[in-house]
């Protein structure tokens, strides 16, 4: 059934809900910045997106060897603008994510990249393949600047004593 949808409709739906999905991130990082923040809420969303690997078990996702590695390094790449973008600040007692006037325009940055990116990829590259090196570039993205924040987040926390 579903092999007889035309590749380009799987194309225009990923990449509407690419556009719902990063609209909700925006929305729940302004929010997020609004409430203290501590290591649980630093830790759970990629371990919440590492279970996207489970595509990885169906042959049409798979990857091969060397767009895994352009995928992780265009990811690794982009971290480091959400890294150098994402700061703390103690008020009170409370930890909080420092809101960026530049994170919006990276995220829509990103999000115009990944649109413009998939609309040239979509037609030398399977959908089910693209879907897999997205992930992969995002996952990339996304593991190091929470691991750069955790150990940012830790050492502002050494700086409180009633915080140990």
């Amino acid at each position: 059934m579903l092999s007889s949808i035309p590749s380009h409709y799987y194309v225009i739906g990923s990449t509407i809900m690419a556009i719902l999905m990063g609209s909700f991130v925006m929305v729940i990082r302004m929010r997020a910045s609004k409430k203290p923040t501590n290591e649980k809420k630093i830790i759970i969303p990629p371990i919440a997106m590492s279970s996207g690997a489970l595509m990885f078990l169906f042959e049409q996702f798979r990857v091969p060897p060397m767009q895994i590695l352009e995928a992780a390094a265009v990811g690794m790449v982009f971290s480091t603008i959400l890294i150098a973008t994402s700061k703390f600040e103690v008020k009170g007692r409370d930890i909080y994510l420092k809101r960026s006037k530049a994170f919006v325009f990276i995220l829509i940055g990103l999000l115009v990249f990944r649109v413009v990116a998939k609309m040239i990829l979509s037609s030398s590259i399977d959908v089910g393949e693209l879907a897999g090196m997205f992930w992969i570039l995002a996952f990339a993205m996304l593991l190091p600047w929470r691991i750069a924040m955790l150990i940012q987040f830790k050492r502002v926390k050494k700086t409180i004593p009633q915080l140990h």
